[in-house]
């Protein structure tokens, strides 16, 4: 399987954080290990490392998808004060159906 510079790199700072190495070519076998003083994890390791990571990435697309739709803090802010200073929660319920509606079309897997 072929994996990014980047994606290697982050294995082997999991792995092995006071490392020194080079990834050339987002090539797993071709991995100049700097550190004389630490072993450098084998290929299989490397390669667990990396699919653990990305599976905890992927877990997370419904995170990062709400990040982006939920209502902003001014609009939260707004809704908040106006329901609790001016007693008109007109706003608050608009924030908070637009809240839930995110949380409905992003669900947690």
């Amino acid at each position: 399987m072929a994996y990014t510079s980047w994606e290697i790199a982050e294995a082997l700072l999991a792995l092995e954080p006071n490392s020194i190495y080079v990834v050339s070519n987002d090539d797993i076998d071709n991995i100049e290990w700097k550190s004389e003083d630490i072993t450098q994890p084998s290929k299989a390791d490397i390669e667990a490392k990396i699919v653990k990571q990305k599976t905890a990435y992927d877990n997370l697309a419904y995170a990062r998808a709400r990040d982006v739709a939920y209502p902003s803090i001014k609009d939260f802010m707004e809704a908040y004060t106006e329901k609790e200073i001016g007693g008109d929660s007109t706003k608050w319920d608009a924030y908070v159906v637009a809240y839930n509606k995110v949380r409905t079309d992003n669900p947690k897997p």
